[in-house]
């Protein structure tokens, strides 16, 4: 099968914002605790933290992480998380029917973040709770000191603020599931007050409105340019949240649903320019993706967890080969909007629907998900190309027409490297890639890492954590055309010689 692409230097699409490489730590199932958090645990560092698996999310090089929800802000009152943890109440989680223990909260989170190499963005209570509260939260994280929270902060032991400069105002609304939702109306008012006060209190930071909880979700579209008419002038993204699942067993199909994700942006971009236009507006609204994965493996074993228990093992996915593939395939979708999308989170990091896996009390491995996120975070970091593709397509029946070349260029001009990320999404046939570089002279391709294997269902295991990973493929480039494998990620790194 033959594919073309066409790039060129001065057809540059956006530069990418590295938060598009987010990700997500929820207090659900193990994602907290013996996730990043196990003080009893072999590598546990002096505040808890499993050194194991902050390694392995340095290696993700992920800039920022969402916390702590997710459903579960919804009903969270944040004072229970800070201070002394021999008097933190324990309470009931209604969001996902589990006990919270709060042994874990902002205090120890931000901690944990600059552990990682990352930044927090902390998401505020409008379901159960609201302004006021918002305007306590963000007092303990950002002001100096001299006033109520700010002091209550350095007395428990943090002279310096945390500097947290961009906030979630709820989340997911609409949701009927969601402690405390919200009609359009409700949340939009409530939204622009929130924003309003947070704002004054640290005029510096950001701010992310709830979008619609799906694409799917009969409210999608009239909500957010009712929310946005509401609260347009005082935030700056809104938010997308999507999971994508295999449950017909239809490899193909499933390959195509990147489509799904490319369409929600555009018309949740058109929504939001909508509105720009009515309020005649200079400003422009960015897009957080702040919620996006496949999940779909765990459901029926999610129905047979007993009731308030303390972290128990919810939502935790045994990610595929293929799911591998469609991971890739969301990540080009993402990037190829950069000029709209600046934020994106990878839900979740650790044991909930993560690329990285736990035993409690033992190892720590990443499953096949994490190397076409490592790939993009690592790679990805530069100015996107529009690029012109030819490719032969097939039709999926939920998806339409899916080209079987997905593929994305990104060019760092400072470091003189150009990468394509692609994915062959044919099960039969390689693809042989026509690429025309002429307007990169004195490129040469220097390395083509690709992830492929023969059992679309093969999976990284604790006893088998190598059964899914990258390969180097010798350079086979003749200066025009390469061949990409059937059915793989491909990582193509060309440098200025």
């Amino acid at each position: 099968m033959k594919a073309k692409m066409a790039l060129a230097k001065d057809f540059k699409l956006a530069k990418v914002d590295e938060r598009i490489f987010g990700s997500f730590i929820e207090h659900l199932g193990r994602a907290v605790y013996n996730g990043i958090y196990e003080p009893t645990h072999p590598t546990a560092d002096d505040q808890g933290f499993r050194k194991d698996v902050l390694e392995l999310v340095r290696k993700l090089n992920v800039p920022i992480v969402r916390y702590p929800g997710g459903n579960f802000v919804s009903g969270y009152r944040w004072e229970d998380g800070i201070g002394d943890k021999a008097t933190r109440p324990v309470r009931t989680d209604l969001a996902w029917s589990t006990i919270e223990t709060n042994q874990v909260g902002i205090d120890e989170f931000q901690e944990w973040a600059k552990r990682a190499n990352t930044q927090v963005m902390m998401a505020v209570n409008l379901g159960t709770r609201g302004v006021e509260e918002a305007r306590n939260v963000i007092e303990y994280c950002n002001l100096q000191k001299g006033t109520y929270y700010s002091d209550l902060r350095v007395k428990n032991g943090f002279e310096q603020p945390f500097g947290i400069k961009t906030w979630c105002l709820g989340n997911e609304m609409d949701g009927p599931w969601q402690i405390g939702s919200k009609t359009a109306m409700e949340y939009g008012r409530l939204a622009c007050e929130t924003a309003k006060v947070m704002k004054w209190v640290d005029p510096t930071i950001e701010l992310v409105a709830c979008g619609s909880s799906s694409r799917y979700m009969d409210t999608f579209g009239r909500w957010e340019s009712t929310v946005l008419e509401q609260c347009y002038d005082h935030v700056d993204f809104l938010s997308l949240h999507a999971y994508y699942g295999n449950p017909k067993n239809d490899t193909p199909n499933f390959l195509a649903c990147s489509n799904n994700m490319d369409a929600y942006i555009r018309e949740a971009v058109a929504t939001c320019d909508y509105v720009k236009a009515i309020k005649r507006s200079n400003k422009q609204l960015y897009i957080s993706f702040d919620e996006w994965n496949v999940w779909f493996h765990s459901n029926e074993q999610d129905k047979k967890i007993e009731r308030w228990s303390i972290a128990p093992p919810l939502l935790e996915d045994i990610y595929t080969f293929e799911d591998a593939l469609v991971v890739g395939c969301l990540l080009i979708t993402l990037l190829q909007h950069s000029d709209r999308v600046k934020m994106a989170c990878l839900a979740q990091l650790v044991n909930v629907i993560a690329p990285i896996m736990t035993e409690n009390g033992g190892s720590a491995w990443a499953q096949t998900i994490f190397y076409p996120f490592f790939h993009a975070s690592n790679y990805g970091r530069g100015t996107v190309l529009q690029s012109v593709i030819d490719s032969p397509c097939y039709s999926s029946p939920d998806f339409g027409d899916a080209a079987y070349l997905h593929a994305v260029p990104v060019w760092d001009e400072q470091e003189q490297t150009l990468t394509v990320f692609a994915v062959n999404r044919s099960m039969e046939e390689s693809v042989q890639l026509a690429l025309d570089l002429r307007d990169f002279e004195g490129y040469r391709l220097c390395e083509h890492t690709v992830l492929n294997h023969n059992d679309m269902k093969a999976v990284n295991s604790a006893a088998c954590p190598n059964e899914v990973v990258p390969a180097s493929l010798p350079i086979d480039f003749d200066g025009n055309e390469i061949a990409l494998p059937a059915h793989s990620w491909n990582v193509l790194r060309f440098k200025k010689q």
